[in-house]
C-alpha cells in the first residue's frame, strides 16, 4: 500500500524516476519502465485532484507495469488524411456482416426479443439498431478484448501522443472502481474500450445503465445491461423515434465516384470523442 503523505520505497523510487524522465518541454513520447513508474505519480496526483479515493489509487497504481504492446498497436493504426475520400459502404458491409454474424444476431434477437421490445417502447431506439451495434462491436459479446484496462490506458497516456485522452480514460477506470465495479472486470481492448457495446470508461460512467435490476450496470456479462446501455447512448446523442439514419439512392452506372468525392467530402471531424447531436 502507498499513499500521498507516506514515503515508501515505491514512492521514493518513482520520485527519482520522475526527475530522470522529465522532458524539457511538452509530453514525452517515452517507453521505458522507469519513466512509466515515474509518470504514475503524475496520474496519481491527477486522480486525487478529480476525487478518486486514496484507497483506489493505493490498490491499483503500484501493481501497474508498462505495456509496450498497446503502444505498438496504437502506432500501427493507419492515419487518415483530413480530406481523404470516405470508402464505399458495400465492401465494409460484406466484410463485417457475414453469414455467421447474421446467424448469431438472429439468435440473440430471439433470446432477448421481449426485452428489446420493452427498451424500444421506452426509448424509441429500434430493436434492430441495438442488435446491430451489439453484433458489430463484439459479435454479441464473444470478442471483448483481454487487455488490463488500467495498465493499457496508463501506458498509452505515458507514450504521450494522445495523453489528454488516455489519462482521462485511465482516471475514469479508477472512478469506476470507486463506484463499485470490481477491479477484475476492467478488461477490454488495447485502446480502452470494453464490454458488449465497447464503451470507453468515461462513456460507461455517463451512460451505462442497469437493465436487469440487480443494481449494477454490468455491460460485460449482462445482455440486459448491454442493450439498455446501447439504447441510452443513442438517447443521449439525440435519437428521435421514426427519424431515419439515412436512405438509399440510385446513381448512374458511369458515375465517377472519385471526382464526386473530391468535390463533396468535408474534412473529417477532429473531435470524434465529443458528443455530437443536431437536436
Amino acid at each position: 500500500m502507498w499513499g500521498w503523505r507516506k514515503v515508501s520505497s515505491w514512492t521514493a523510487a518513482v520520485s527519482i524516476a520522475v526527475i530522470a524522465a522529465s522532458p524539457a518541454a511538452g509530453p514525452a513520447v517515452a517507453q521505458d519502465e522507469q519513466g512509466f513508474q515515474g509518470y504514475l505519480q503524475t496520474l496519481a496526483r491527477q486522480a486525487a485532484a478529480e476525487g478518486v479515493s486514496r484507497r483506489t489509487i493505493d490498490s491499483v497504481l503500484p501493481g501497474l507495469t508498462y505495456n509496450a504492446r498497446v503502444v505498438e498497436l496504437d502506432r500501427q493504426q493507419p492515419e487518415t488524411r483530413p480530406n481523404a475520400p470516405i470508402p464505399n459502404f458495400d465492401p465494409y458491409r460484406v466484410k463485417h456482416v457475414d453469414a455467421s454474424r447474421i446467424t448469431r444476431g438472429r439468435a440473440a434477437y430471439q433470446r432477448q426479443r421481449w426485452r428489446l421490445e420493452k427498451i424500444e417502447r421506452e426509448t424509441g431506439v429500434p430493436e434492430s439498431i441495438m442488435v446491430a451495434i451489439w453484433g458489430h462491436e463484439t459479435n454479441y459479446g464473444r470478442v471483448m478484448g483481454n487487455f488490463d484496462l488500467p495498465r493499457a490506458l496508463a501506458s498509452l497516456a505515458y507514450e504521450g501522443r494522445r495523453r489528454a485522452l488516455f489519462s482521462g480514460e485511465f482516471i475514469a477506470t479508477l472512478k469506476m472502481i470507486d463506484r463499485g465495479v470490481p477491479r477484475e472486470k476492467l478488461v477490454g481492448s488495447w485502446a480502452g474500450a470494453f464490454g458488449g457495446p465497447q464503451f470507453l470508461p468515461s462513456v460507461y460512467l455517463r451512460l451505462a445503465r442497469d437493465g436487469d435490476g440487480d443494481g449494477m450496470a454490468d455491460i460485460w456479462t449482462s445482455e440486459a445491461d448491454t442493450l439498455t446501455s446501447i439504447a441510452n447512448y443513442f438517447v443521449n446523442s439525440g435519437w428521435r423515434a421514426g427519424q431515419p439514419w439515412g436512405f438509399a439512392v440510385s446513381v448512374p452506372a458511369g458515375l465517377n465516384r472519385g471526382e464526386l468525392a473530391a468535390r463533396t467530402n468535408s474534412p473529417r471531424c477532429p473531435r470524434v470523442h465529443d458528443r455530437h447531436s443536431r437536436w
